[in-house]
């Protein structure tokens, strides 16, 4: 029996690992950390992450072929194929800081290998790296080898929150990079017979280990710059009367542009897009490739734009203050169907708006106010540490209060922001919540899910990204 072992059990690795588990009965899939109230959830019937359809893998291969263990060692050493899907923090301190990658916990996972192995391994790059990660690595290993075989790959997740067991049954495409030798090429085709389980075969791309490497990190590129695009375009709409909703239909319709990630929002959030662009930033600069590097930070600065444009919005239309005015914020996690909230925008928001003394009541489905109240205490980059590493709850701030349904939130409250796009959100009975609010009302819609012609007749004062702006929000211009 195949045995493979996959070191780090968080968004990546467990949704992954579960998936070939389902599909490959004949493998034995063990999944480790040294998170022990991690790995005890993932053997609960409360998984630590939330994802459509990832309860119902995991309960039909946990305890057949899917295993969750804290006994790191033990499987690292019994396994043939090890992933290694460990955090890739942004550096904060020394050479590279706030762009470079920080390896140390990839560096560990590699000695750990190195000192455990006792036959030929297989070992497979999940997280997302730097180019030359695998280079790095590899070095770590033969160096230590004691007459120990190993072969690196690049396999990087494609993976998108919220559709990641879809992505994973059905993905676009599996990359798979490694060597240009002999070993190298038996080692690619042994990580193919695993995903041709249930891949087409023509969706399965074979390369070399810097063209996958790269090919993540340019794929997150591409993807954040075309919504730093759409959301350039929603303040010219703004600006000039235009409706970006139209505009992004009518672009959306070439063929060689598409509608895909044209929806114009507060920003974009998550654990890769501005991470990976920081990296690219960053190789680029030490190949001296400067314009190339200015271009792709420009991607991340329009998303900064975006987020302190709303926030200034928010204020300069409530009398360009909202201190000590209560500000109820629908949705937390960066987007809707994941409780995840690494760089989610609302945080960004949240910090702008409590800078300002407002006093905030939070709803999100999916996030607990614990994690709400440990986001906003963090510093940046904290949050990608592996979790025994991040700062422990706070004593609740004063200014914050999270509740657990959208009435409560806004009941009372001087103004909405949206700032998750939420289904649920789309069908609140915004009447009620009118009628249980400050006079004059606001609605702030980060996700342009709201109908703004309905929500005016009720009476409310609407701002929505990109659309023409509100008679009222034209004489209290937003100075970003």
């Amino acid at each position: 029996m195949v045995k493979i072992c996959c070191i780090g059990a968080g968004y990546v690795g467990g949704p992954t690992m579960a998936v070939i588990a389902l599909k490959c009965p004949a493998i034995e899939v063990v999944v480790v950390d040294i998170a022990v109230a991690r790995i005890a959830a993932w053997n609960s019937d409360q998984l630590p992450i939330y994802e459509p359809g990832l309860e119902d893998v995991v309960k039909q291969c946990r305890g057949k072929n899917l295993f969750f263990s804290t006994e790191v060692e033990k499987h690292v050493s019994e396994a043939d194929i090890i992933f290694v899907s460990v955090n890739t923090p942004t550096k904060t301190r020394g050479l590279g800081a706030g762009k470079a990658a920080d390896l140390t916990y990839w560096e560990s996972a590699a000695r750990m290998i190195a000192d455990v192995s006792k036959n030929d391994k297989i070992v497979v790059e999940k997280s997302t790296v730097p180019v030359k990660t695998a280079e790095a690595i590899e070095k770590i290993l033969t160096h230590n080898s004691k007459g120990i075989k190993y072969q690196i790959l690049s396999n990087p997740e494609f993976l998108a929150e919220g559709t990641a067991i879809q992505d994973l049954f059905n993905p676009d495409r599996v990359l798979i990079g490694g060597r240009e030798t002999p070993e190298g090429q038996k080692a690619i085709q042994a990580l193919k017979a695993v995903y041709a389980h249930w891949v087409p075969e023509d969706k399965i791309i074979c390369t070399n280990l810097w063209s996958a490497e790269l090919s993540k990190l340019a794929a997150n590129a591409f993807l954040a710059q075309r919504i730093s695009s759409v959301n350039a375009m929603s303040a010219l709409c703004e600006a000039t009367g235009a409706d970006v909703a139209q505009v992004s239909n009518a672009i959306g319709k070439d063929s060689r542009i598409g509608r895909k990630f044209l929806n114009a929002s507060v920003g974009f959030g998550g654990s890769c897009f501005q991470k990976d662009i920081l990296n690219l930033v960053y190789i680029c600069e030490c190949n001296g490739l400067t314009e190339v590097a200015n271009y792709w930070k420009q991607v991340i600065k329009v998303n900064d734009y975006q987020k302190s444009r709303f926030v200034n919005r928010v204020v300069s239309s409530m009398f360009n203050t909202v201190s000590g005015k209560k500000i109820a914020i629908l949705g937390f996690a960066f987007k809707k169907d994941t409780g995840d909230t690494r760089e989610t925008p609302a945080l960004d928001v949240c910090k702008g708006l409590l800078g300002d003394k407002a006093h905030l009541s939070i709803y999100d489905p999916q996030v607990t106010e614990d994690q709400i109240q440990r986001d906003l205490s963090m510093n940046k980059y904290d949050w990608d540490h592996p979790i025994h590493l991040q700062p422990m709850s706070p004593t609740a701030m004063k200014q914050l209060n999270v509740v657990w349904d959208a009435y409560e939130a806004t009941k009372g409250a001087h103004g909405i922001c949206v700032l998750t796009e939420w289904d649920e959100f789309k069908t609140l009975d915004f009447k009620r919540i009118y009628d249980n609010m400050q006079k004059p009302a606001f609605v702030f819609d980060g996700r342009n899910i709201v109908d703004v012609e309905k929500l005016r007749e009720i009476g409310f004062i609407v701002y929505s990204i990109g659309k023409p702006i509100d008679g009222w929000l034209k004489d209290m211009p937003a100075v970003a």
